[in-house]
């Protein structure tokens, strides 16, 4: 489908929520004119996204564990139950990490711009990852703090890292099969480009918390060409197609309203 009709397309699904407003593809893409390269400023700069996207300083808090630091911001729902919708900030020491995982934190930052003003049935909790490439620290600290009823709580996570190569698609051997099943028929729905594959010996925050039994979906935007760019100096923000990012956006928008309005059994 040519991009310009595919636009179209979810203009006329949107309008189902008329009370939601939605980020552009252009506004996503002015999040890309100045991608920190120095992993030292990165968690700032997710800050201050968060602040441009509309968080009260009061909402945002950064949860510090031994040897690592997510920043969190939570949107109050009806219930207890809960939903994690997370991204690592951090880079490895080549390139600046544009596609990994800066189109992540990207993407987290328009979803709670879209959502922040919305009546939600379950609490949802943004989450940006510290370390991720040294190991998934910052997401196994996040897992491993929660006791198993705390961990009950959750419904599901949905973790976005690396998109802005191709159109979305879910790694299956990190995502557990029943949210990626509802991700795939999303897609479909929305007459989305699609796919599903495993991407071997890669690894990423939704296996932290699939070990806590906590059922999550990883989705990213990586073409064939993706071991040329990742964790190189190929990694720069002229690399990131921003259509792609923002069909993450939408598709994991559509997955979080799927999520918040289905009990947390359909997930497990």
């Amino acid at each position: 489908m040519r991009l310009s009709l595919l636009l179209a397309v979810l203009v006329l699904f949107a309008a189902q929520d008329p009370g939601i407003k939605l980020s552009t593809a252009d506004e996503i893409k002015q999040d890309f004119s100045a991608v920190p390269c120095n992993d030292k400023k990165r968690l700032e700069a997710v800050k201050l996204l968060f602040e441009r996207a509309g968080a009260p300083s009061s909402d945002v808090t950064i949860d510090k564990y031994k040897d690592v630091e997510n920043l969190v911001v939570t949107k109050k729902g009806e219930s207890s139950e809960k939903i994690i919708v997370g991204a690592h900030y951090d880079k490895v020491d080549h390139g600046c990490g544009a596609v990994d995982n800066w189109t992540g934190v990207v993407t987290l930052s328009h979803l709670y711009r879209t959502l922040k003003d919305s009546h939600l049935k379950k609490t949802l909790i943004f989450v940006a990852f510290g370390k991720e490439e040294q190991g998934l620290i910052g997401s196994h600290a996040m897992a491993n703090a929660m006791t198993k009823e705390q961990a009950a709580e959750y419904c599901a996570m949905i973790n976005i890292d690396s998109l802005g190569l191709a159109p979305p698609q879910v790694a299956d051997n990190m995502s557990s099969p029943k949210p990626g099943k509802i991700t795939e028929s999303l897609a479909k729905e929305m007459q989305m480009p699609f796919s599903r594959a495993s991407i071997p010996g890669a690894d990423s925050d939704s296996s932290s918390f699939i070990a806590k039994k906590i059922p999550a979906v990883m989705i990213h935007g990586m073409s064939s060409q993706w071991r040329t760019i990742l964790h190189s100096s190929n990694d720069q923000s002229s690399r990131v197609n921003s259509m792609s990012v923002y069909l993450g956006y939408r598709l994991t928008l559509a997955l979080l309203d799927s999520v918040d309005r289905l009990p947390c059994s359909a997930y497990r």
